[in-house]
């Protein structure tokens, strides 16, 4: 009975199909449906003993003739006991000695002694923590769980020749056309292929407001369509929807176990076998000296149960459990109990740039070519011919950089397209994370890359405290400039990253051919979610970044960042994490994209913005942030923090509550009603702290303060 189930059931038996179609105007299901106590049938063989007990207990204090009571106390028996100890034999035969069987033992030995009101108390009170115990599994299962009734259980998809069919969600494949009509909830993840809309988009993003989708934006299965009509190409099948992905990795990190848990559950049958030797002893001493058969038998049988171990059993599982469903139901993804239990330890957090700190959609400003390259054409200092080598070059750019799935790969591609220039066809694409992207173009070999290190040929720079005064210019830039090193393609690069840019060195043939502008903004919670982790780790966070020090300082500066360090490949990113390891620091890394992945998987935890990185990162980390909201960062680090002083608090409950009750029992004498009330209490009241935590006040992204 203190076994913690799993909360998890495939995917696919969540969503039921139905027999009908639902009609799009019909009402929503509620995301916090919640299964009600007298479903769970541990609820309802618990009701069945409280009944069988009291009625018991009414024809004991009555001249009724005393078999009627037993009859009912054996019934009060047989219901709150049959389960436990069917597991706890099960559990014998394999050589496991059970708790939940010396419960029973124990009940059934204050029976033999001639007090079946005492054990059929401790069976009710018994089944019902048990039950209470599968109640608290249920909500937190539950809680988790109702996202996926959000997705309609039909769709209506369009065949090859225009026609509509109406079918279950979950035999939708991607490349299927699906049509979303006003007022529906989209049935799959997928691209908008034609109409326009506003979609409700607060259950997987947690966006406020509607936001405008049109042709070529992406929607995820669940979201509520607005007044327009949509058609979809399915991008993911049902089982690999947002929102399953959701539900799954939550459920999986349920299935786990904390190293608190399993240390708990290592110690738990030598400390059983240890309780039964030390029973034996209670019984056996006193009686060696003259006690009586029935006290002797009774002070045994009060030790044994006082002595189980039951709320410590259940005293770490719950809170972590309970703080991972309110963490999915915030979008973000726990993938164990072991890193909930981590988050809350870690000293430091270190942040990537772009896509993390920053929006992740930066904008193409400029594409300066390089007077003489091959882009610049003969009259580079007439305004036409400059215009048409800059498109020349951002073609150039697009073409190498269509394939690639970094954010400035996508800006790229998209001012191209935005300037009615053609995306030309590229072949040997090779992506190098962190160094930038190759391909054939034309018949011309074309490089679009990281500058830092092309024009100034410096080593990775060192930990850079942040000025009071803001951003400065790249310091390997600055250097080669004083050391009149720089060539007009460094000059260029200079003047972008001192203007706070982030630039990009296009190649043709190994030539310099120009430079491309970028700018990106911070994210709108971002000075606030680095101020709010200054506040829990006393410490400034840390950038880590493949961009050069103007970027990197502009930014930090907006945000609060306390030290940078810039112009990273994805290698000396991990290095710089295992250095802050090695120095003594727990350190959370929240990054996103490809070259974040030997990152995330070298710190104490790591965590992935998930809405748009990369598969890579996603497996790479130990969270998912969904909703890509960096209020989210602190808020969990906050809930691991409050998860792990609920598990010490129940571990203080329950070793004070067995402590005391068998030193009460040992040196005085403990009335074994009482010493049932006191375990059982004890194990009901761990089980319910642990349920704090599913709350929706006990997720704060706002300033510290509050406490649970």
């Amino acid at each position: 009975m203190y076994t913690l189930l799993p909360v998890g059931r495939p995917v696919e038996r969540f969503a039921p199909p139905l027999p009908h179609i639902r009609p799009h105007t019909a009402e929503v299901p509620s995301v916090m449906a919640m299964t009600r106590i007298d479903r769970l049938p541990e609820a309802r063989w618990a009701g069945a003993a409280a009944v069988a007990f009291l009625l018991g207990l009414t024809l004991d204090l009555s001249p009724a003739p005393a078999w009627c009571a037993w009859a009912c106390y054996a019934l009060c028996y047989a219901a709150g006991g049959w389960e436990p100890a069917k597991e706890g034999l099960a559990a014998l035969r394999e050589k496991t000695l059970d708790v939940d069987l010396l419960m029973v033992v124990a009940a059934l030995g204050a029976a033999a002694i001639g007090q079946p009101l005492e054990g059929a108390l401790l069976i009710v009170i018994f089944a019902t923590s048990g039950a209470l115990e599968a109640f608290a599994t249920q909500r937190t299962a539950d809680s988790v769980r109702g996202l996926l009734d959000l997705a309609p259980q039909r769709a209506t998809r369009v065949t090859v020749d225009g026609a509509e069919e109406s079918l279950e969600t979950r035999h939708l494949v991607p490349g299927d056309i699906v049509l979303v009509r006003p007022g529906e909830r989209v049935g799959a993840d997928g691209t908008v292929l034609a109409g326009a809309s506003d979609v409700d988009q607060a259950t997987v993003t947690g966006e406020p407001l509607p936001v405008p989708r049109s042709v070529g934006d992406e929607v995820f299965a669940g979201t509520l369509n607005g007044s327009g009509s949509l058609r979809l190409r399915v991008t993911r099948a049902a089982e690999e929807s947002v929102i399953a992905r959701i539900v799954a990795m939550v459920e999986e990190a349920s299935r786990t176990k904390a190293p608190g848990q399993l240390f708990v559950e290592k110690v738990e049958q030598r400390y059983a076998l240890g309780m039964v030797a030390a029973t034996v002893a209670v019984f056996a001493v006193p009686l060696a000296f003259g006690a009586e058969l029935a006290a002797a038998l009774t002070r045994a049988m009060t030790f044994m149960i006082v002595a189980s171990p039951c709320a410590l059993v259940l005293a770490t599982m719950p809170p972590l459990l309970a703080a991972i469903a309110n963490a999915g139901r915030h979008g973000v993804l726990v993938k164990s109990a072991a890193v909930m239990e981590r988050l809350g330890t870690v000293t430091r957090v270190a942040f990537d740039k772009t896509g993390t700190l920053t929006e992740g959609a930066p904008r193409l400003v400029e594409a300066r070519p390089v007077a003489g390259g091959s882009v610049a054409g003969g009259s580079g200092a007439d305004g036409a011919g400059a215009a048409v080598a800059a498109d020349r070059l951002l073609a150039l750019a697009a073409a190498a950089e269509r394939d690639s799935e970094h954010p400035l790969a996508r800006a790229v591609v998209t001012a191209a397209r935005e300037r009615g220039l053609p995306v030309l066809p590229a072949r040997e694409f090779t992506a190098r994370p962190g160094r930038g992207v190759s391909a054939e173009v034309e018949g011309v070999r074309v490089e679009v890359g990281a500058p830092t290190r092309a024009v100034t040929r410096t080593p990775a720079s060192a930990p850079v405290r942040v000025p009071a005064y803001g951003p400065e210019p790249s310091a390997d830039v600055a250097r080669g400039a004083a050391n009149g090193e720089l060539d007009e393609l460094g000059a260029l690069v200079g003047e972008i990253e001192g203007a706070g840019l982030t630039g990009a060195v296009v190649r043709v043939d190994g030539v310099p051919a120009g430079v491309l502008a970028f700018e990106d903004r911070p994210r709108p919670q971002a000075r606030a979610a680095v101020g709010r982790l200054r506040e829990l780790t006393h410490r400034a966070p840390l950038l880590l970044t493949g961009d050069h020090h103007g970027a990197a300082l502009r930014l930090a500066t907006e945000t609060g960042v306390g030290e940078v360090r810039a112009g990273l490949l994805p290698d000396e990113k991990a290095e710089a994490v295992r250095a802050e390891e090695a120095s003594g620091q727990r350190l959370l890394f929240v990054g996103d994209g490809v070259n974040d992945a030997p990152a995330l998987a070298s710190a104490h935890t790591g965590l992935a913005m998930g809405r748009a990185g990369s598969d890579l990162a996603l497996e790479s980390a130990d969270a998912v942030l969904v909703r890509d909201e960096l209020g989210a960062v602190p808020a969990v680090v906050a809930l691991s923090r409050r998860a792990r002083r609920l598990v010490k608090q129940n571990l203080v409950i329950a070793g004070t509550a067995i402590a005391v009750l068998v030193a009460w029992d040992l040196l005085g004498t403990l009335p074994l009603p009482l010493g049932v009330a006191g375990h059982e209490g004890s194990t009901v009241l761990v089980g319910l702290n642990g349920l704090r935590l599913l709350r929706d006040s006990a997720w704060q992204t706002g300033p510290s303060g509050k406490t649970l």
